[in-house]
């Protein structure tokens, strides 16, 4: 009997003491904030249309820390730059790998590209190759003419637009300009051209596959769906980029059958990525899939930034003038003519442009969340644990709107980053459109020149006006259509049609 006593007490002690410490468990008790999830789908019917509003929303009332259940993924947003610096300058290693989404899995992405590969010696690699081989500022400074020969091919363009009162639309000149910037860097010459519908294929390409991979999807709240790709978007994306592996790999066949005949001398990235290939420090698909990534990157990203920036200048006419006027001061010879075109080595003596571009990156980040990362243990942040294995999203879009940081957030205001040494290198943790920490975007100059370079250009040659709709307000700028889509990129709902008339 005594024996029966003893153990009933140690048993009730036992389910007692497991009880306590399931509902005091340091983990369950300090996680960050967040909404009451429901049974099974958690979170999920919080996500909306456009989640970055609807993660801003809930930071309001749950605090800059916050967590989501996303059907059996824990999600932690993080909504202001005061998190964003302790997560990046403290966490940065135990946070600094992906949680990969279901989407990314096609073609095995995941394991060839520098962007979703876990910190490692491929990765590491890669990393290096782009940062010294690639994309040093010394390789960037070799090829500034290939550059503003391109941006020369824009303003030409828009010049015969203007002659016979053409509107233009905006975002596609941009993405062609971006693609031919980036594959005259790369490849030594052009994918397409103004007058042929090779960029807006390519462009609607591009779209693809960013929508596809930012595209909300269950197998990513229910890893076990996964096996099964229940809605298709796996076998969609691995079609996509077997149709932009292509146009590489005729340029990359193309290459080196002019090497074998011994009739090419090009100096350009490809011809390091292809010695790189033959010293086997990459493989084929490393160079296929680092050109998907740079390509992705550089192209929808950049375009749907200038169509923003153009957007709000032509949206706020004294900001347009302000800018005009900076680069026609810049851009004046010693003999007191004006010169055709701003060349990248003006871009230092425009600072108000700059603040252009960074005002735009603050309120219509191109990418709205960073890629998500993982904790790889239990992450001490902001007072309170982010779970192992929990995946973390950087909301940029909530961060670039914070009230308690920006002064009238909402308000397109340039002057704001004039003299207050706010940079976009990820140094400064309330601006972050190319990330911070080891997972930086590897294309960071690259794309903040051609963005300074494509906007000084167009704001020099030309004056903007919105064409007449007919209806008495179609060329009023307050009556501008400033929604968004949401995707990877945050792009215009209406993409921005304007006419160009040549300044004198």
């Amino acid at each position: 009997m005594e024996n029966t006593t003893l153990g009933v007490i140690l048993a009730t002690m036992f389910l007692t003491f497991h009880i306590i410490k399931m509902f005091l468990s340091p983990i369950k008790a300090k996680l960050p904030p967040g909404p009451r999830p429901l049974p099974i789908i958690g979170n999920i019917l919080e996500l909306g249309e456009k989640p970055h509003r609807s993660f801003a929303n809930l930071a309001k009332i749950h605090g800059p820390l916050i967590t989501l259940k996303l059907g059996s993924v824990t999600t932690i947003v993080v909504s202001s730059s005061e998190v964003a610096k302790e997560m990046f300058l403290k966490n940065d290693q135990s946070l600094a790998n992906r949680t990969i989404p279901d989407s990314v899995r096609a073609g095995n992405h995941d394991k060839l590209s520098m962007s979703w590969l876990p910190v490692s010696p491929k990765w590491r690699n890669l990393r290096k190759i782009s940062a010294v081989q690639l994309l040093s500022s010394q390789r960037l400074d070799a090829s500034q003419a290939h550059r503003q020969s391109k941006v020369k091919q824009l303003i030409d363009y828009v010049t015969n637009c203007s002659k016979v009162g053409q509107c233009v639309d905006i975002g596609q000149l941009a993405f062609t300009t971006s693609l031919n910037l980036l594959s005259n860097t790369f490849f030594s010459k052009e994918l397409a051209s103004f007058d042929s519908n090779n960029a807006q294929e390519f462009k609607q390409l591009m779209w693809c596959i960013m929508e596809e991979i930012g595209r909300p999807n269950y197998a990513d709240y229910f890893p076990i769906l996964g096996c099964i790709d229940p809605f298709g978007v796996r076998r969609r994306l691995s079609r996509y980029f077997d149709q932009l592996i292509e146009v590489f790999q005729v340029i990359i066949r193309e290459r080196l059958s002019k090497e074998n005949n011994n009739i090419d001398n090009n100096n350009d990235i490809l011809a390091t990525l292809l010695n790189l290939y033959k010293q086997n420090e990459l493989s084929m698909d490393e160079i296929n899939h680092l050109l998907v990534d740079i390509f992705d990157a550089g192209t929808d990203t950049t375009a749907s930034t200038l169509e923003w920036a153009m957007s709000e200048l032509i949206k706020n006419p004294h900001i347009m003038s302000k800018a005009q006027a900076e680069v026609r001061r810049a851009t004046v010879s010693h003999g007191g003519a004006t010169v055709a075109a701003v060349q990248e080595s003006d871009i230092s003596n425009l600072p108000y442009i700059q603040s252009i571009i960074k005002e735009t990156l603050r309120l219509h980040p191109p990418t709205v969340f960073l890629l998500p990362r993982k904790a790889d243990v239990d992450v001490q942040l902001y007072g309170y644990v982010v779970p192992k294995n929990a995946q973390v999203l950087v909301n940029l879009w909530a961060i670039g709107r914070d009230p308690n940081v920006w002064p009238d957030p909402e308000v397109f205001r340039p002057e704001r980053f004039m003299d207050c040494g706010v940079d976009v290198k990820g140094r400064d943790f309330e601006l972050l459109p190319f990330g911070a920490g080891r997972r930086i975007c590897p294309g960071l100059s690259l794309a903040y020149r051609m963005l300074n370079l494509m906007l000084a250009n167009l704001v020099h040659s030309f004056d903007w006006k919105l064409p007449d709709s007919g209806n008495g307000f179609g060329s009023d700028p307050n009556g501008l259509d400033m929604d968004e889509k949401f995707g990877i990129t945050l792009q215009k709902v209406e993409p921005l049609k304007v006419i160009p008339t040549p300044r004198n």
